[in-house]
């Protein structure tokens, strides 16, 4: 996943800009063997525009199929958590297979790595469930500046890590 900028931030790039991003990214995902990316605005900003203005593909497919960007404006993880808590099935039991079913749709997981694009002082307000169990790497740069090497980098620091999903050193 990436967290960056506002979305006034996001509609300083049409649906071409976003494109080819999502591409960029998408396929450093999947060299890295991962299936699928998330971009997802770090924050609403000042006197935002809503999510649905944002001229944004909702998914783009890259690296011949091998990875789906999902492309997300929703910049409130507890609105997200609510809207998610709304589209369970009627009857549905609430456990966290299927909140994380609802919460991340279409992705089928959670993701492993979040790369934020900001100080690493602040957590975005638009991640809530993600922290739990993501590996954060953060980049003191703005959406503008982001390029490949940024994600490239992130998943290199990611995989020179030790995960421990909550747990403690022995």
């Amino acid at each position: 996943m990436v967290v960056a900028g506002t979305r006034r931030d996001w509609m300083a790039l049409d649906e071409e800009a976003w494109t080819r991003l999502a591409l960029e990214l998408g396929e450093i995902i999947a060299a890295a063997g991962g299936s699928w990316l998330t971009i997802r605005a770090y924050e609403a900003g000042e006197d935002p525009p809503p999510p649905e203005a944002v001229r944004c593909p909702h998914e783009v497919v890259a690296a011949g199929g091998r990875c789906t960007v999902i492309i997300d404006p929703m910049s409130d993880g507890r609105e997200r958590f609510a809207m998610a808590m709304r589209n369970l099935p009627p009857g549905a039991v609430i456990d966290e297979k299927a909140v994380t079913s609802v919460l991340y749709e279409p992705a089928d997981v959670e993701p492993d790595l979040v790369l934020v694009l900001g100080p690493p002082t602040r957590l975005p307000p638009s991640l809530v469930w993600e922290l739990a169990y993501s590996e954060l790497v953060f980049e003191p740069i703005s959406l503008s500046e982001l390029r490949p090497e940024h994600l490239e980098a992130a998943v290199e620091d990611y995989h020179g890590r030790r995960r421990r999903f909550g747990g403690l050193d022995p």
